[in-house]
């Protein structure tokens, strides 16, 4: 779906108010002298891995690929598998090795850890690490041999975990794919792309890696793993002028890496406990909002228990989704908003963290993409810690505060690329002041009450007829005022609400 918008608006405004927004939420836009410098040093005194060290496996013959988006250039993970006798197969995720380069303590460290993401806002990128490191030398890039760790799970054929390794290795990324590209092929309806075909053996690795991914994918759902889908949108340039607003949607290569990556979070985070290491885990709390939850439901004459049950609302959201797939993503911002958002938290060996109520899982620590989020680089650290037998690199106090800071400062920049998101829509709806539009409340508290609308994925604040509205009615609102400048996009409501 793409939405054309006036040609008037400028790259620039976008990114004038990304930087002005960065700073506003305490994150640094720029690198300092410090860590450029660093970079320097570091392309200077570069050295190949050494491939006689006993503990780099040699790994480069395989045919490892990335999967990404479009334009992704930071390639965090590279993806292979190999049969096994019995239907059994072996799934191997290998991790770039950033921590070879970035040491903790340096300046780059220390940009790395106080922002602890790369911010991907409509205009522009605020990578994480500089892009000579995180778009070159500490990425998976095309036809070059990288360290990496690897990530090795051995799955049975409905999708169990019946064994798992790590191991550090010299890798090579034989074929850069991008979701959209090989999705229409993966899901019977394209034909291989060239990419694929030009590299001896891929095209059946990719076909066994789909179907392990399938197998994982409705194993974690029979064990109560949400099945959700929300709109997610980006503005597309033209030079400096937003062309279009693009809808992006799931398909099976994301789905592909996405059921790896969190099989591999997993064996990572169970690695670090087995050797007595703590470690930083990602987790989504038991909802607190469930009775309205069991409202949505009850609306949609399906009963939920009383208390908090994955499996439960799992069941629920497949059936909806088979009713009316077209409203699906509506239901499940809803019950997305209402889940709450996910934190870090520190677990040492002998502790017990809440797990991932969304995902089903009760061991998961973000380890697959350290170019870009700075728990997995954390993560990494102790990996290796506990791979070459040194003494775990963090204490756990210091983990302890670390999760904090992460989840604050993610939080801050999730607000940022949200901020100027809101500027690009803003941009776009100058021109509709006055007109009405079909909406779903998708946030209700003291602090106010928001909508996003139906026709166009853009969300903005109900300033008037929000009195007893709660996430998930629906509502007809009327365009009332722009602001691009502050990202304003308000609303009223013209006539009763009704359920979804």
């Amino acid at each position: 779906m793409n939405i054309h918008i006036n040609e008037k608006h400028h790259r620039t405004i976008l990114q004038s108010i990304a930087r002005r927004v960065m700073i506003e939420r305490g994150l640094w836009p720029d690198f300092s002298d410090e860590a450029l410098a660093e970079i320097k040093r570091i392309q200077m005194s570069i050295n190949k891995p050494a491939r006689d060290d006993s503990n780099v496996r040699d790994m480069r013959n395989l045919p490892w690929a990335s999967i990404d988006n479009d334009d992704s250039l930071d390639l965090d993970q590279l993806t292979v598998a190999q049969t096994m006798p019995d239907g059994k197969v072996r799934i191997m995720v290998a991790i770039a090795d950033v921590d070879a380069l970035v040491h903790n303590g340096t300046a780059l460290d220390n940009h790395a850890r106080h922002n602890t993401t790369s911010v991907y806002t409509a205009a522009r990128i605020f990578p994480m690490l500089p892009d000579l490191l995180s778009t070159n030398l500490t990425s998976l890039n095309l036809n070059e041999g990288r360290l990496a760790l690897v990530v090795a799970m051995e799955l049975g054929a409905d999708g169990s975990l019946l064994d798992s390794s790590m191991y550090r290795a010299l890798v090579c990324n034989h074929a850069k794919l991008a979701y959209n590209n090989i999705a229409p092929w993966l899901e019977g309806s394209g034909i291989v792309p060239e990419a694929v075909s030009s590299v001896i053996g891929l095209a059946e690795n990719l076909l066994l890696q789909d179907k392990a991914a399938q197998n994982l994918k409705k194993l974690r759902h029979a064990n109560g793993a949400l099945t959700l889908e929300t709109v997610e949108s980006k503005p597309v340039f033209d030079g400096d002028q937003i062309r279009t607003l693009e809808i992006e949607e799931k398909n099976r290569a994301k789905e592909l890496i996405e059921d790896f990556m969190i099989a591999a979070n997993g064996v990572t985070a169970r690695y670090l406990a087995a050797n007595d290491f703590p470690s930083i885990r990602r987790v989504v709390r038991t909802p607190k909002r469930w009775e309205r939850i069991i409202e949505i439901a009850w609306d949609q004459h399906y009963e939920l228990p009383s208390e908090p049950d994955s499996k439960a609302l799992e069941d629920f959201l497949v059936q909806a989704k088979a009713v009316d797939p077209i409203r699906f993503p509506d239901l499940s911002l809803a019950v997305i908003k209402l889940l709450g958002s996910g934190e870090y938290v520190a677990e040492s060996s002998d502790e017990t963290a809440p797990g991932h109520f969304g995902l089903a899982v009760k061991d998961y620590a973000h380890s697959t993409a350290p170019n870009r989020r700075y728990p997995d680089l954390l993560t990494q650290r102790l990996l290796k810690a506990a791979l070459e037998g040194k003494p775990c690199p963090y204490s756990k106090d210091e983990l302890d505060e670390l999760a904090v800071h992460c989840t604050e400062a993610e939080d801050a920049a999730t607000k940022v690329e949200r901020r100027v998101e809101k500027s690009a829509a803003a941009l776009m709806l100058e021109s509709s002041l006055g007109e009405t539009f079909e909406s779903i409340v998708t946030g209700a508290s003291e602090k106010g009450t928001w909508v996003r609308l139906l026709t166009i994925p853009v969300e903005g604040k109900l300033e008037e007829g929000f009195e007893g509205l709660d996430v998930g009615d629906q509502i007809r609102v009327q365009l009332i005022l722009v602001d691009v400048q502050k990202g304003f996009i308000d609303f009223r409501k013209i006539n009763s609400s009704r359920k979804i």
